[in-house]
């Protein structure tokens, strides 16, 4: 017995991709985060963007986005492959170390005590 090769199946033609036109409201209004909190779902990934100002006790949350898991991960690509991109033109971008210290440090309570 002699094997024959398998007769080939045809492809179907690969689409061509298409380009979608996204539309930015005049009215949008950009804000600035400096804190994010981000919780999941099994079904949805959930970033809070929220603003705290240095030394100031309360913050206050400005924006709340909700995405699949899957689009979570291609943003987290994307977000990767911009920040290498933005090293690579502007050099590292350096953290500091205690960085939670430096901009959430709280005033001391009325009465000058320091709190534990």
């Amino acid at each position: 017995m002699s094997e024959q090769p398998a007769p080939e199946t045809p492809q179907p033609p690969t689409p061509a991709p298409q380009r979608i036109t996204i539309d930015m409201p005049k009215e949008l209004t950009a804000v600035y985060a400096n804190v994010a909190f981000i919780s999941h779902t099994p079904a949805e990934v959930i970033i809070d963007f929220a603003q705290v100002l240095p030394r100031t006790p309360r913050g206050k949350i400005l924006s709340r986005i909700i995405m699949s898991p899957m689009h979570a991960k291609m943003l987290h690509t994307a977000l990767a492959q911009s920040l290498a991109t933005f090293e690579q033109q502007f050099g590292p971008i350096r953290l500091p170390t205690n960085l939670a210290e430096q901009f959430f440090r709280f005033p001391p309570p009325e009465g000058g005590e320091k709190e534990d």
